[in-house]
């Protein structure tokens, strides 16, 4: 076999012709990287972008949600005012039912009110010189009218007319059939 067709030995240096003669060149240091510069300007990765709109994606949802939870907490401290409040009105409510129990509570509205007086007492009211009544002077309420009923009472006035027997035309007034149709 030719010398050059020969496996090298162990330890010992190629030689000229053979595949390791490029290894032999005087190598060159190599030259240590400097950092490139980027331009200042931003600029953004498709990596960078999808991480973005993962975020914006993140952020609306999340709105949305938080909304929703802020709008319900506000409903509640509204309904927890509200139930605050009416528990107050029930105690002032229990209270006037208790004033209303006691019998000199009672004795006092009827004085102040209707100006009632306990027997042996005389009672007295100042009249102005137009004849009119002078100070406050209680009095109890007018019954209801007729206009002033609830619309349920006019609705079973007329169930109870209605089961009447009707009245002949010569019997009724013109003007009455007129104003209740």
């Amino acid at each position: 076999m030719p010398a050059s067709r020969r496996p090298p030995a162990r330890g010992a240096a190629p030689s000229r012709g053979s595949r390791g003669a490029s290894s032999q060149a005087p190598r060159r240091p190599t030259p240590t990287r400097t950092p490139v510069s980027r331009p200042t300007g931003t600029r953004f990765t498709a990596r960078a972008l999808i991480l973005l709109a993962v975020v914006v994606l993140l952020v609306a949802s999340y709105t949305a949600t938080l909304h929703a939870w802020w709008q319900q907490r506000s409903e509640i401290s509204a309904l927890e005012r509200a139930n605050r409040q009416a528990e107050q009105d029930i105690e002032d409510l229990h209270d006037e039912i208790d004033r209303w129990e006691d019998p000199a509570f009672i004795k006092q509205q009827a004085r102040d009110r209707f100006g009632w007086v306990m027997p042996g007492e005389v009672g007295y009211r100042v009249i102005g010189v137009d004849g009119q009544l002078q100070g406050e002077v209680g009095r109890l309420d007018d019954p209801p009218s007729q206009a002033d009923r609830a619309w349920y009472g006019k609705l079973w006035g007329s169930v109870e007319q209605a089961g009447e027997p009707p009245t002949s035309p010569q019997e009724q007034d013109p003007d009455e059939v007129l104003e209740n149709p």
